[in-house]
């Protein structure tokens, strides 16, 4: 069976062209493991990543906030065209955010605002396996300061790299021995 690995980051539009080529390292890094790509079926970086890892050959599924396709649209203004399928939940973003973490084997933090940190929660609390590429800013950047501060006990392992290929790689090998304990 196929690894589920999430990217989520920030749905902004690329503030710069090194977060858009991090953003496309992630993907392929991504894409190079045979996996399924999870993302919010939305725009930014998030969009940059899933899209370099389909045009590499991993299937990529968005996991939409909308009920349907003309709503994730209209009214979310999220594009479609990125994704080889979307599901709609409907639940809204932070509904989407729950459906898209629980979905995922793997949750990699790219960059982010207030949505990333609450995925990274979900996960956090999940005890997922996580992954944050650094050195972009935003919540990647900040999730090692958040634990220390905030101190609550979780499962989860994190790993953090400035290297897409080092973090995909840790995070496999991480996922790899969690299913050989199981």
């Amino acid at each position: 069976m196929k690894i589920k690995v999430g990217i989520m980051g920030s749905a902004e539009a690329a503030r710069a062209d090194a977060l858009n080529d991090a953003a496309v390292s992630l993907g392929q890094a991504a894409a190079a493991h045979d996996i399924i790509l999870l993302t919010g079926a939305t725009s930014g970086s998030v969009y940059a990543a899933g899209k370099a890892a389909r045009d590499v050959g991993a299937l990529h599924i968005g996991i939409s906030p909308a009920h349907n396709a003309m709503e994730h649209v209209e009214k979310y203004g999220l594009p479609t065209d990125a994704c080889d399928a979307i599901i709609y939940t409907g639940f809204g973003l932070k509904g989407r955010n729950v459906v898209l973490v629980r979905s995922c084997d793997i949750v990699l933090i790219f960059d982010g605002g207030i949505g990333s940190l609450n995925e990274f929660t979900i996960a956090y609390d999940e005890g997922k396996i996580i992954g944050c590429l650094t050195g972009h800013g935003g919540v990647a950047d900040e999730i090692e300061r958040l634990i220390e501060v905030v101190k609550k006990a979780s499962k989860s392992r994190i790993f953090y790299d400035t290297d897409p290929a080092k973090l995909l790689d840790n995070c496999f090998i991480a996922f790899q021995s969690a299913l050989a304990r199981a």
